[in-house]
């Protein structure tokens, strides 16, 4: 429990550096893009940490996070079509362009919300939240686990995809959502709007790890880890197991939520292949890699996988997925606790104290 304080503390303590550190290097040293880069990819350790909290801590290994994720995504990026307003292609203040090319009449009751900020930032909890509140209610009180739960929510981000990818479900169909303009009124191509969201997605980041510690750490923790390594023997002591998974499950998701909304006007563009299956795959690669059960790990492999992603994908493009492939497998064989578990093995093992005779 100690060492997991010590290496928040200095995760934190890097973190803090970091967000202070960019904005005195934006313009000078570091360029616009690397801004916006650094907090794409805090909002990928957001994510990560939202997989770890339940995969390392509750053993519910999910294959669909990225639903959560990209349902944060859009509900964000409905609010900044609407701030486009009459400055898109075809000049209408009510409907986005996908809309007018489309022929529709009015927006759909689900977009009629999104006009506000304030509401948008409630739904983009809210609505991962519930869909994985109705997921883990029928999927948990039904006692699925394993394989068979990892199984089904592949199934869930996979059918989420293929429903998005319909025009008629009012959320532009193959090509997404997309052209944005402005957050709040500021251009978020300026670079002061491009340190805002990398500070946000900072500030996103550290209470998600604060929130997951403060979980872990506490009674409900302490079950979860009961459910996780022995769920039968924890449901015999009289604790409603479902209730716990329920729980972590509902926040995981509105971190992963949270962490798309960031993502999405850093990116500039949301569409249905960030549903994609694959996408969660490589969520469990980022927890697997950092460490499973550590949060920072998880954090620091998100991080490490988005950076090395970003240097191959520029020297070998047609190289990248063989190296992700290869560093799982690596990582299975040789760094079974991953990076974090592997430096703290490195470290000298205390001298047992001599008993005075």
């Amino acid at each position: 429990m100690r060492q997991i304080n010590r290496n928040m503390a200095v995760f934190l303590s890097g973190l803090f550096v970091l967000t202070v550190a960019i904005p005195l290097m934006q313009g000078q040293v570091l360029p616009d893009y690397a801004v916006q880069l650094v907090g794409k990819y805090l909002c990928y350790a957001l994510l990560a940490v939202s997989l770890d909290l339940v995969w390392g801590y509750a053993g519910i290994l999910s294959l669909g996070h990225a639903a959560f994720f990209t349902l944060g995504a859009y509900v964000m990026g409905m609010h900044l079509m609407r701030e486009i307003g009459a400055r898109g292609v075809y000049a209408n203040p009510e409907l986005p362009d996908f809309m007018v090319f489309l022929n529709w009449d009015s927006l759909p009751w689900f977009w009629g919300a999104s006009d506000s900020f304030a509401v948008t930032l409630l739904l983009v909890v809210a609505v991962p939240g519930a869909l994985a509140f109705i997921f883990g209610w029928f999927a948990f009180r039904a006692r699925v686990n394993g394989v068979y739960l990892s199984i089904i929510t592949q199934a869930m981000t996979y059918a989420l995809m293929l429903a998005f990818f319909r025009n008629e479900m009012g959320f532009g169909g193959n090509n997404g959502l997309t052209d944005f303009k402005d957050l709040l009124g500021i251009p978020l191509s300026s670079p002061g709007m491009r340190l805002g969201l990398f500070i946000a997605s900072a500030l996103a980041l550290a209470a998600g790890l604060l929130i997951a510690r403060a979980i872990t750490q506490s009674h409900l923790g302490r079950v979860l880890v009961g459910v996780r390594d022995a769920e039968s023997r924890t449901r015999f002591l009289g604790y409603r197991v479902e209730e716990y998974k329920l729980f972590v499950w509902t926040v995981s998701a509105m971190m992963a939520g949270v962490a798309g909304a960031l993502y999405v006007p850093q990116v500039g563009i949301v569409n249905p292949g960030e549903f994609a299956p694959a996408n969660s795959i490589e969520i469990v690669i980022w927890v697997a890699l950092g460490g499973r059960g550590t949060l920072v790990g998880a954090a620091l492999g998100a991080m490490v996988v988005a950076l090395t992603k970003t240097l191959l994908t520029g020297w070998l493009p047609d190289a990248w997925l063989y190296a992700l492939g290869a560093l799982f497998i690596l990582v299975t064989l040789y760094l079974p606790r991953g990076i974090v578990g592997a430096l703290e093995g490195l470290k000298p093992a205390r001298k047992p104290q001599e008993v005075a005779a």
